[in-house]
């Protein structure tokens, strides 16, 4: 199956992919040459990791009737100073004191399902090429 995005570009340093009806917007900060009105690309990816834990997290309480009304997740992302590369990504999912106990293991589990995190782990071939 394939999946087609159209990119566009939307004035100055932005750049916006449209799917399924969607636009996503990106830009670049006021340091980078910017107008700082969305997300840079790779700020977009690295949300999506979360987002996608996220979800697991939502649908796992969903289908055990568990409320999500005070369970936050925080990402923490390391880079490193000299090769600016991400280094490691921490999710932490904060329960509150009457999540019960028997699900904790699995929810962690659960979130580890991520689709976005199997991308990572077994990362797909990236082709680039121009059609003139």
């Amino acid at each position: 199956m394939e999946m087609k995005y159209d990119i566009t570009f939307g004035g100055n340093k932005k750049v916006d992919a449209q799917y399924r009806g969607f636009t996503i917007h990106s830009d670049q900060p006021l340091t980078s040459g910017g107008d700082n009105t969305a997300l840079s690309p790779f700020e977009l990816f690295l949300a999506s990791i979360g987002m996608c834990t996220g979800f697991y997290v939502l649908a796992f309480c969903q289908s055990r009737s568990i409320s999500t009304d005070n369970i936050k997740i925080t990402q923490a992302v390391i880079r490193n100073d000299t090769t600016h590369m991400v280094e490691k990504v921490m999710i932490d999912i904060n329960l509150p004191p009457d999540f019960p106990e028997k699900y904790k293991a699995a929810i962690i589990k659960t979130a580890q399902s991520c689709s976005v995190k199997k991308f990572l782990d077994s990362p797909p071939e990236i082709q680039i090429s121009t059609n003139n």
